[in-house]
Formats: C-alpha cells, sequence, structure tokens
C-alpha cells in the first residue's frame, strides 16, 4: 500500500472524462426528499454505464443492512452525455440526493446546491492531491469516485502472434510501425480492422484524445488549465496524426461508431486489435468473454516528452444534494461512507467494480483486473500525464466545440487549422465572460 504522501504528486493528474455519472430524481416539489412508507428514499444521479449492474446490487446490500433506507439508482451513459441531464434534472425542479461533479467548474456551477462533506470518513481517507478540485477553503465539496487510467488497450495475444513486443512501444513512430505491422497481417489474425475509432463519442475525441496532447501546455495541472485564458496547441501537429492514425487504420465509418460498438461488438470479439479507451472498460470486456479479459493490457498514447507515460487521475466525484431534509443529507453522505470505508463497501469497490481505489485503507495487492493493474503500476511509478479536461472552459469545451470540431474534420468539413483556430476562439470567448 502506497503512502498518501506518494500521491501528492498526482494532485495535477486529477480531473476527468465528464462522461460518468448520472441519477434518478426523488425530490418532490417542495425540495424536501422522498419517502417511500416509512423509509428514506436517497436517489442517485449515476452514468457509469461500466459498473451498473454491480453498483445496484451493492446499493441492495446496504439497503439489506439498513432496511430504512430506499434507494433508487438512474444510470445514463454510453451515447448519452450526462451533464446535459444533469443540468435539465435541476432546471425541471427534479433534482437527485447523489449526483456527480468533475472538477472546478463544476463546484462554481452547482456550489449552490453542494454539500460539505469534510467530515465523512471517506474524505479523511481520500489519498493526498485527490481533493484539490473539489475543496473550497475548509469545505470539501465531493468525494473521489475512483482513479481511472487510460490508452491504447490492446490484445496481447495478436501482438504476440503478430510478432510485436508492446514494452518497445513508445513514439508515435512505433506505434505507427506496429499498426501497419498488424494491418499488414489482419487476415491471418482473424481481424477486421486494427483500431475501432468511435468517433461518434465526442468525449472519446475532445476530452480524453484532446487532453494526451493539452495537458503538457498546462503543466499537467487541472487548475492551470482552470485558470487559464486561451490555448494554444503546442502539439496540436501531435494530435492531428494520432487522429489521423487511428482513423486510417479504423474500423469504418468511424463517425457513426460508438462506444458500446467500439468495446463489445469490435474489442471483445477481438475484431480489432487495439482500442483508445480506460481500466473503466473491463467488466464490460469480461463480461463478453472472461478469459480473453485477462490478456489485455495498455500502451501509453505517444506524446513527444512523455512517451512511456500515460494520463491517470480522478475521474469525477460524488457530491451530496444539500437542497433535502437533514435526514436524506446524512443518509446520502452515510452511503457514500460505507461505499468506501466499509469492509462490504471495499471488497466490492476493488472486486466488483474493479477500481483503482483513490482512498487509504485498500490492499492494492488485491486490484484483480490487468488494466488497473497496469495502470496501478503507472502511477506507482510517476510514469503519468495529467487531466486536465475538467478545467475546460464550461461550454462543455471539450464535448461541445472541439470534440465537435474534430469529428468535422473527420467527416471532411473542417480543416485541423479549423479545428485549432474555432477551438481557441471558443475557449477564449468563454474565458472572457
Amino acid at each position: 500500500m502506497k503512502s498518501k504522501k506518494f500521491y501528492a504528486k498526482m494532485a495535477s493528474a486529477i480531473a476527468v472524462s465528464g462522461l460518468l455519472l448520472a441519477g434518478c430524481s426523488s425530490s418532490d416539489e417542495g425540495g424536501e426528499g422522498a419517502t417511500s412508507g416509512d423509509k428514506i428514499e436517497i436517489s442517485i444521479f449515476q452514468g457509469k454505464v461500466e459498473f451498473k449492474e454491480q453498483f445496484e446490487n451493492l446499493a441492495e446490500k446496504y439497503e439489506e443492512e439498513n432496511p430504512e433506507i430506499d434507494i433508487k439508482i438512474e444510470t445514463v451513459g454510453g451515447g448519452t452525455e450526462y451533464a446535459p441531464v444533469l443540468k435539465s434534472k435541476f432546471s425541471s425542479g427534479d433534482e437527485p440526493n447523489i449526483f456527480n461533479v468533475t472538477g472546478p467548474q463544476d463546484v462554481i456551477d452547482y456550489k449552490e446546491s453542494l454539500t460539505d462533506l469534510a467530515s465523512t470518513d471517506a474524505a479523511k481517507a481520500a489519498l493526498d492531491g485527490t481533493l484539490a478540485t473539489v475543496t473550497d477553503g475548509e469545505q470539501i465539496l465531493g468525494l473521489p469516485f475512483n482513479q481511472e487510467g487510460y490508452g491504447l488497450i490492446y490484445n496481447k495475444t495478436v501482438f504476440e502472434e503478430a510478432g510485436i513486443n508492446p514494452d518497445e512501444i513508445l513514439s508515435f513512430e512505433d506505434l505507427e510501425k506496429a499498426v501497419k505491422t498488424l494491418d499488414s497481417k489482419k487476415d491471418d489474425l482473424g481481424l477486421e480492422a486494427v483500431f475501432a475509432l468511435p468517433a461518434k463519442e465526442a468525449w472519446v475525441l475532445g476530452d480524453h484524445l484532446a487532453n494526451a496532447f493539452l495537458a503538457p501546455e498546462f503543466d499537467h495541472d487541472v487548475m492551470n488549465s482552470f485558470n487559464a485564458d486561451t490555448v494554444t496547441f503546442e502539439k496540436g501537429d501531435e494530435m492531428k496524426r494520432f487522429v489521423d492514425l487511428q482513423n486510417e487504420y479504423s474500423v469504418q465509418p468511424v463517425l457513426s461508431l460508438d462506444y458500446s460498438q467500439q468495446v463489445e461488438e469490435y474489442f471483445s470479439l477481438q475484431k480489432v486489435a487495439l482500442i483508445q479507451q480506460g481500466n473503466w472498460i473491463f467488466p464490460s470486456v469480461e463480461q463478453m468473454d472472461p478469459e480473453f479479459a485477462q490478456n489485455i493490457g495498455v500502451l501509453p498514447i505517444p506524446v513527444e516528452g512523455f512517451e512511456g507515460s500515460i494520463p491517470v487521475g480522478v475521474p469525477n466525484y460524488w457530491a451530496v444534494n444539500n437542497n433535502f431534509d437533514e435526514e436524506v443529507v446524512e443518509a446520502s453522505k452515510d452511503f457514500l461512507d460505507w461505499m468506501y470505508t466499509s469492509e462490504t463497501g471495499k471488497e466490492a469497490v476493488l472486486n466488483d467494480f474493479k477500481f483503482i481505489p483513490a482512498y487509504e485503507g485498500y490492499d492494492t495487492s488485491k486490484i484483480s483486473d490487468p488494466l488497473s493493474q497496469d495502470i496501478y503500476n503507472y502511477a506507482s511509478e510517476g510514469k503519468t500525464i495529467g487531466w486536465i479536461f475538467a478545467g475546460y472552459p464550461s461550454n462543455p469545451w471539450g464535448t461541445g466545440v472541439i470534440g465537435p470540431n474534430i469529428q468535422k474534420y473527420l467527416a471532411g468539413e473542417m480543416t485541423w487549422e479549423e479545428v485549432q483556430a474555432d477551438s481557441i476562439a471558443k475557449w477564449e470567448e468563454e474565458r472572457s465572460k
């Protein structure tokens, strides 16, 4: 088990893919909280589709231990963006008790609804650095979901059969050579293509892909990104060639390919060798093919100057809505505490959710899946790139500006120069407000 101090250097890597979490309303019109008979009802709006079933199972265990509590979970994800649905719920008065924030802008946007969680056991157990983007003075306004990392998830058997050593793939040129080798042997390897690029998903392009090449510009610090008046695309050419490589050697058409197809239809069925994703896909792959799931790994996205490193950070945070009766707020806090600090909860976090914990008190030698173990090892060795996209302007810029711009580039409707120019202009416009 690493010490809290060890993780302090990961503080700048914190932020996230605004892609996770969603939930169900339990408030009445007065916002006092709902009850189900004599029970206290907790509604959770959650969009992490990869652990939907496992999360629901854990909630049922909590209800068994706490019969006075009734937990309602609504999951929205996959092709549905979480952020606009959450905003719609708040604007309509259909607010959840527990929801997700992704970083400093969400803390500002939902500040009036956020409960201070500093007194919770989970907040006290959080690893150093993991609370940086949700801290306001003495208040802690969110609890870390977990740690995640992403890169190029690869099929180890295919690489071995193609004679490719993944440990030797560090630079873009190394990756390009491996991709061309795989493409030349794809018929023999049983591949439909080398990649499956889900360009239908703006978050894959605008949050994760762009983040890898923009993070160095902000010294891998999400708060630098959040406070920046502009973005310059110092590594814009590198970003372009990485987009082009995936597109050229991907299942087509990429613009109609979504996340579930990428992970389940193509990668899990071993029709492609590589996909740009993170350790969160493991439960989905395991459900499709448990044996194959034990034979996959993570390659770094090649960024010059940061070869051999992968983006690692906290993807998002659980927040508790303070617009309800005190008993509902306290019940919501108690559930989150139980999930991350009880023995039952910790067992589920490690073995059912397949999470990399963001808290002390876990035996990390028991991280059970190969993707999470790989990412934990990268983090342990300090080979990380920052997650700065939680500091993007709040359009949201990632899924509302640069992601759609890259989609237009792939469709031939924008040049790469236009992608950059428009994305810079929209960043500056938002920050000037």
